[in-house]
């Protein structure tokens, strides 16, 4: 039977903006010069640009409602391919102190007409489970322009509507700027011009007499200010600067830095590369672990790579590749009379796969020194694979093993996540 290949002109219009939705801008540029027909198509907004936002983005959020739909789908395409790279894990970076700082691990997800950044909590219930605690608004303008809204106290963005204009309003939320210094890199900080402009606009509201104690003297003036002070509207005026001044210390904050985790799960030729969760002395703790260069592997808490000081790596192996089971029967001796920290009872259940030599420190090693030899091929501890794909740790030093589970599954998506309490 004979098949016929019917032109692209002639198939209908919707077909045409569905295949043209998978080209690049670039390509849609190219292909716009190959007759004027289709650059007439190509140059219509609410078309073209409009589909291929759709196929791109339409599963993830609503584009319609970005903006309000007030801004042409082409700068929408252009700001959106710009955020989709913070969707995922970043870390905190830079801090010079822990206690005073927030958690240290963040996840960035499409909304409805925004990105929210929530920060990666433990429920604290000794479980796996985590809660995510949003922190950060980025969204649009219906003026087109970046609108990004910080939660300095907690719990203003868990409920958030498509309306930018009441967040600006919100006496709760910090305006601030995103800055994107690479790929990986953002840093957070305060969005001065915005509130200086609103400051302004307080005072010239509020009918502030803070201009005309400046100006010349005047005995006049001056005992009527000073005889304000101690009637009912004085006192009304004092307790409207010191809102505004309680409002200007909450904002004095110091910038953060966020670097993006590129790798947070696991491959099949990296069983233990990615964001994994274990406990630690009665508290979930963070773990990333990646490989190196040398062929080894380096598992450090991310509460540590948030400082701006050096801390030493939880482990370190100086190999990954895996000696399988069976094991020697001192190995498993070793194994065996291990106590497991986890909270499931059930995890321990699972059978070892295979396991690695591993050390506190990442000292370099040469061979034919003291201290090498056994002593060292042997390591300060053990890493066990588990048939699961999840594994633990444990040093020669303790009678422990450290269950871990991953912190992101496949997708990208947070794993064991519950609702917070609204």
């Amino acid at each position: 039977m004979a098949t016929f290949a019917l032109p692209f002109c002639e198939i209908p219009e919707d077909l045409q903006l569905r295949i043209l939705s998978f080209l690049t801008p670039a390509e849609i540029s190219s292909f716009a010069c190959t007759s004027k027909r289709f650059a007439s198509l190509c140059q219509e907004d609410g078309k073209i640009w409009h589909v291929m936002c759709d196929q791109r983005w339409g599963k993830k959020t609503k584009i319609q409602k970005w903006a309000n739909g007030q801004i042409p789908y082409r700068h929408l395409y252009k700001t959106l391919k710009g955020l989709e790279n913070l969707i995922g894990f970043w870390r905190l970076c830079g801090r010079a102190n822990p206690a005073a700082s927030s958690p240290p691990l963040v996840f960035f997800d499409w909304g409805s007409s925004f990105i929210l950044g929530s920060r990666v909590l433990s429920t604290g219930d000794d479980t796996y489970e985590v809660k995510k605690t949003p922190f950060l608004l980025m969204g649009i303008s219906p003026e087109g322009r970046s609108e990004n809204f910080l939660d300095l106290v907690g719990g203003n963005l868990r409920s958030v509507d498509d309306d930018l204009k009441e967040l600006e309003a919100s006496n709760n939320l910090v305006s601030v700027d995103v800055n994107f210094m690479g790929n990986g890199h953002i840093m957070v900080e305060e969005n001065r011009c915005f509130t200086n402009n609103n400051r302004r606009e307080d005072q010239r509201s509020s009918g502030d007499e803070s201009d005309d104690l400046i100006s010349s003297p005047n005995f006049s003036e001056m005992y009527t200010q000073l005889a304000n002070k101690t009637s009912p509207g004085g006192d009304r005026r004092r307790q409207k600067r010191k809102e505004k001044e309680r409002q200007a210390s909450r904002t004095k904050w110091e910038p953060e830095h966020f670097l993006k985790v590129a790798d947070c799960s696991p491959t099949p030729t990296r069983p233990l590369q990615g964001l994994w969760k274990g406990f630690c002395e009665g508290s979930m703790e963070l773990y990333l672990v990646k490989y190196d260069e040398v062929g080894g592997i380096i598992c450090r808490k991310v509460e540590d790579l948030s400082l701006s000081r050096y801390t030493p790596p939880v482990f370190w192996t100086p190999k990954h590749t895996f000696i399988r089971s069976p094991f020697s029967a001192e190995e498993e001796l070793l194994l065996n009379s291990r106590i497991h920290i986890s909270p499931f009872a059930e995890v321990h259940e699972n059978v070892v796969s295979g396991m690695l030599y591993m050390k506190s420190s990442c000292d370099l090693v040469l061979p034919g020194e003291p201290g090498n030899g056994i002593g060292f091929l042997r390591g300060e501890g053990r890493v066990w694979l588990y048939d699961n794909g999840t594994f633990g740790f444990g040093f020669l030093r303790d009678q422990f093993i450290i269950d871990l589970k991953r912190v992101a599954l496949e997708d990208g998506c947070l794993a064991d996540e519950v609702e917070a309490c609204m």
